[in-house]
């Protein structure tokens, strides 16, 4: 999910199996508009169920339903994704309107509206993106969709809103990924699909789950991608054999960084490279659910070994790498949610290297962390009342 106009995204806990990649300029039927007015200006106060002895303030912002995603826009509004099928668009002063305009969802099983991303011109363009779970025959997909946002009247709204990929055919599972990332020049789009807990097409390069995709911005293939002459599913693929990525970010010095949920532990950091395989579901630091063992990674295995890794779970959610003036001994380092971890994780980087530093405990599911233009970090707890929470210095 975009963080600060770069992006840097639920548990999953169970597997099961087959899927592939496909390509569309349909657009899919909005949802129902709806006439709510914004609603009223919420007082900042505390966050209920916060654990005492954090390093930072935290003020309440607000309380969306279902939430997986929290992005800026260069003015300090924010966007919020509700799984069901709402985006939500909360300005500076609090109130929060809920935006027309938005493809239908099939809600439930870890998917719904996922991912929002304003695109990299979003100043000009009013450009923004969303990933989510696409309804039809024969189960659901993960889409991708490109639209403008159009703020000029008292009800924001989505306009022209195209599908500009989607993974066919349509099938059964969770486990989406679904978070959207552009590359520094902001020439290209990365998008993380989840295995949809069926293991095996992670390792099948004729389907485009558990990969790291790479788009031009308008859906197109990049002729530079590993295997763009190969066409349907390899000609987007960038790396391959992921489980669950529901981080994905760039770095300053351009290396982009990804983690995801491993199976029964096993959650991974990986710096993720062009054409190189992670594993999935063939080897894990993790095991099954059923406690059978997974073999473990090992070098000369032909596998990308993770920069770090969890055991057991914590479940990382979505992710930024923090460059904000609030809190300079930041810089640069790796902040994520996690979710069954119920905590809030900072990673120092140095160049391809990176170390665990911190693992606050918040009390509650972190579905998403976004950095301010400001700099504040804002967080967006899981569930069905998810609180939206304002971090800044102590002091």
């Amino acid at each position: 999910m975009p963080k600060s106009l770069l992006l840097a995204p639920s548990l999953a806990l169970l597997i099961a199996c087959s899927s592939g990649g496909g390509a569309s300029n349909a657009a899919p039927t909005p949802s129902p508009t709806q006439t709510a007015a914004p609603s009223p200006t919420p007082s900042a106060g505390p966050v209920e169920g916060l654990p005492a002895g954090l390093p930072f303030n935290a003020s309440l912002e607000g309380h969306f339903d279902n939430p997986f995603a929290i992005a800026f826009l260069p003015d300090g509004r924010l966007l919020v994704t509700e799984k069901p099928g709402h985006l939500k668009l909360r300005a500076t002063d609090g109130t929060v309107a809920e935006v027309a305009g938005v493809p239908a969802v099939d809600y439930g099983n870890q998917g719904g509206l996922l991912d929002v991303a304003p695109a990299p011109d979003f100043a000009s363009s009013h450009a923004i993106y969303l990933s989510y779970s696409e309804p039809g025959a024969g189960g659901s997909s993960l889409a991708l969709a490109r639209a403008t946002l159009d703020t000029s009247t008292s009800r924001p709204r989505l306009d022209g809103l195209r599908v500009i990929w989607h993974q066919m055919p349509k099938g059964d599972g969770g486990q989406f990924g679904a978070v959207i990332a552009f590359s520094p020049d902001h020439q290209h789009l990365f998008l993380a699909s989840g295995e949809r807990q069926r293991e095996t097409p992670a390792q099948d390069p004729d389907q485009a789950l558990g990969k790291i995709l790479r788009f031009n911005l308008d859906g197109s293939v990049p002729q530079d991608n590993p295997m763009a002459s190969a066409g349907g599913a390899r000609a987007i693929t960038w790396s391959t054999g992921h489980r669950n990525p529901y981080g994905l970010v760039f770095a300053a010095d351009g290396r982009l960084w990804e983690n995801e949920m491993g199976p029964k532990g096993g959650d991974e950091l990986n710096l993720i490279e062009p054409g190189k395989n992670y594993g999935w579901p063939n080897v894990s630091w993790g095991d099954n659910y059923d406690g059978s063992p997974i073999p473990k990674p090992k070098a000369g295995d032909g596998y990308q070994m993770p920069v770090l890794y969890w055991v057991p779970s914590i479940s990382p959610g979505g992710a930024i790498i923090y460059t904000g003036s609030m809190f300079p001994q930041w810089d640069g380092n790796y902040i994520m949610g996690a979710l069954s971890g119920e905590a809030l994780v900072r990673i120092e980087l140095s160049g391809a290297t990176a170390k665990k530093a911190d693992q606050w405990n918040m009390g509650m599911r972190i579905r998403d962390v976004a950095q301010a233009p400001d700099g504040a970090i804002w967080l967006i707890q899981d569930g069905d009342d998810g609180q939206l929470m304002r971090l800044t210095p102590k002091g």
